[in-house]
């Protein structure tokens, strides 16, 4: 089993959230998994295209009330 990160990014706005999936993301070995709960509505995008242009695993990326959640398998 893979193992999971939180990251709680919730009030933060555009670019924070990126940066902070990006510092968790170094630090985690490759199979592991970071969820990602955000505000910022612009993450629905950006967080995704992050993860593909740094070559991760978009699992989940979804509205959830006023929440966003993100699941990336890092590579």
């Amino acid at each position: 089993m893979s193992d999971i990160t939180h990251l709680d990014t919730s009030g933060l706005l555009c670019p924070l959230p990126v940066i902070r999936t990006q510092d968790a993301i170094a630090h985690l070995d490759p199979g592991s998994r970071l969820t990602i709960s955000a505000t910022d509505p612009g993450t629905l995008h950006d967080i995704p295209a992050w993860a593909r242009v740094h070559g991760h695993k978009i699992m989940a990326a979804e509205p959830m009330g006023d929440h966003f959640h993100f699941e990336i398998e890092v590579q």
